[in-house]
């Protein structure tokens, strides 16, 4: 029993993965595919944006679809669609066709970021969901880890298309995965209740909840200061400071496990003291820590340890910010609790895609513009903790005053 719940833990895992792998993975190349394509900084940008929005839109299509039909035909077509996209961007020479086809990309790989969630939901209830759960985000977080020094590692054996064929690979094994080692846990008895109609009543209270809304936001503009520094971090840390690929990947993976390395203290700091205090402390001081990256470089300085330093620091405070809103966002739709974590993936998915696409009009390849979007994420977090958790609110013991 115990190997093949961890067996589930790791397919689960690995399945989850693989969207995050085609973005971590791509990073180290974007200033190569520029020089390549003959493209500039937004053009490239633009191919990551459109990964993103394609990402949170397509886990609206595949949660309800999934309830209608079964867990795994879905999985399948997803899979597939990624792996046709990938190399369709192994080939192209086109930055605009290169745009489309990642579009289409994160379209196949919104399949393998939600349905693994409910199938834990289908097969386990309460501190077994949470271990199966945990054990899943384990296996998911390495790859912020190790996809920048896997993709780097591929760019200096090959070039920037190896990237796309290696993610390919990824989708296969995906699919191999799915095909011999995931049974269908979604009954024919249980999708006959499902429907198109009842999804969308679902999204609808959702929607006008604003209490909701707030909690999701406030992680989903934390993220968006996230996905600013994804999108400008290649060229201003590679072509600005100098980094090779390597010594990049290096760095951005810093960012990563001061990101889950906070976040394995949520649970304990939560029930010492609170999950909205949790919040609002690791939002206020994540602001501060923000102001004072951008009041160095507003002052005229310059420096990578600077930048480096602080921005760890503010990756940690939101390692306990994102995951914590999230959980306070679903305490109170236990009923719709997978219709709730789909609209907030995608809500937070398409957040911090807009945030990207609009801060990187601004780029240059300096730092500045960069840390004015990573900043101006934090400081909307923070106005939108105090505009909903600014008086408290008590569920199930979670809130702690």
């Amino acid at each position: 029993m115990t190997s093949r719940f961890f067996r589930l833990a790791l397919v689960l895992g690995l399945l989850s993965a693989i969207g995050p792998f085609a973005i971590d993975m791509y990073l180290p190349a974007l200033p190569t595919i520029g020089a390549s394509l003959g493209a500039d900084i937004g053009a490239v940008q633009m191919s990551l944006t459109a990964f993103f929005v394609a990402l949170g839109a397509g886990q609206l299509l595949y949660g309800p679809l999934s309830d209608r039909v079964g867990r795994k035909p879905p999985l399948y077509a997803g899979l597939i669609l990624f792996a046709l996209a990938s190399v369709g961007c192994a080939l192209t020479s086109d930055v605009h066709t290169l745009i489309g086809l990642r579009f289409l990309q994160g379209l196949g790989a919104a399949a393998s970021t939600v349905i693994p969630r409910a199938v834990v939901r289908d097969l386990h209830t309460g501190h077994e969901a949470a271990r199966l759960m945990s054990l899943l985000m384990l296996v998911f977080s390495i790859s912020p880890i190790l996809a920048p020094l896997a993709g780097s590692m591929v760019i200096a054996w090959s070039s920037w298309r190896g990237v796309f064929w290696a993610v390919t690979l990824a989708a296969l094994a995906g699919l191999a995965m799915t095909g011999g080692m995931l049974k269908e846990t979604r009954p024919a008895s249980a999708r006959a209740h499902a429907s198109l109609g009842g999804a969308l009543r679902g999204y609808g209270v959702l929607l006008r909840d604003a209490h909701y809304l707030g909690l999701v936001m406030i992680g989903g503009t934390a993220m968006g200061g996230f996905f600013t520094y994804l999108a400008n971090s290649s060229f201003v840390l590679m072509g600005h400071y100098g980094l090779n690929p390597t010594q990049y990947s290096l760095a951005f993976g810093s960012n990563a496990v001061a990101f889950i390395g906070a976040a394995q203290l949520n649970g304990a700091l939560g029930r010492r003291f609170g999950l909205v205090p949790v919040v609002k402390v690791a939002v206020g001081a994540g602001s501060g820590v923000m102001l004072a990256l951008l009041g160095h470089y507003l002052m005229g300085g310059d420096s990578l340890g600077v930048l480096l330093g602080l921005y760890f620091v503010a990756s940690a405070l939101m390692g306990l910010v994102i995951p914590t809103t999230s959980v306070l966002a679903l305490e109170e739709h236990g009923v719709m609790a997978g219709t709730a974590s789909a609209l907030l993936g995608t809500l937070q998915m398409l957040t911090g895609a807009l945030m990207m696409g609009g801060f990187g009009l601004m780029a240059d390849g300096t730092p500045l513009p960069m840390v004015i979007g990573m900043t101006a994420g934090t400081l909307v977090a923070g106005l939108l903790t105090w505009l909903t958790l600014g008086g408290q609110r008590h569920a199930a013991g979670l809130l702690n005053p």
